[in-house]
């Protein structure tokens, strides 16, 4: 049994975990099932993983759920999931979701995703202790983000995740209003 925390910078296994867990999301969204994401998970716990490993399998499949319940009956927005899941934490899963459509985007569509794809970064970094590779992405981000304020306010207040990208230290804010679905959506 691995008894080493989770740790996907460090870890193979953890890294391992994570990344087949997140691009099981894709499949999962697709089918809004969770069935190829209970599959990764079960060959990896088969495997009998340490408990922080086992821990975050858990969590994720649950959080996996609620993800595919909430956007049921949503739209078929990428951009609106990405943030569906960055108000459950999941930002590796952003950076999942949102960079597979960012390969087969274009213009200002490319930049934005792009710009979220780093804003999700800066957690994931920051979650490890990765300080100042966390500031480096909220850097790269920001410009764009605050370029797009009108295309962001569909979705969100940008006032918040502005702010949290010129404090990358800071815990990640929730953006979505209370009722889920964007006013320009719903």
């Amino acid at each position: 049994m691995n008894q080493s925390p989770f740790e996907p910078f460090q870890d193979r296994l953890s890294r391992d975990i994570r990344n087949q867990l997140s691009e099981s999301l894709i499949p999962c969204l697709q089918s809004m099932h969770l069935g190829p994401a209970q599959e990764v998970a079960q060959r990896f716990l088969k495997r009998q993983p340490g408990p922080a490993q086992t821990e975050y399998i858990e969590k994720r499949i649950a959080l996996y759920g609620q993800f595919l319940h909430r956007i049921a009956d949503g739209p078929q927005d990428i951009l609106w999931q990405g943030l569906v899941l960055w108000d459950l934490g999941l930002h590796f899963e952003v950076h999942e979701i949102l960079e597979d459509a960012w390969h087969r985007s274009q213009g200002e569509e490319k930049l934005l995703l792009q710009a979220m794809i780093r804003a999700a970064g800066v957690y994931i970094k920051g979650e490890y202790g990765y300080a100042e590779a966390a500031a480096k992405l909220a850097a790269k981000a920001l410009p764009v983000l605050e370029a797009q304020q009108l295309r962001l306010a569909a979705y969100i207040d940008p006032q918040p995740l502005l702010a949290a990208m010129r404090a990358p230290q800071a815990p990640p804010p929730l953006l979505l209003p209370a009722g889920i679905l964007p006013p320009t959506l719903s």
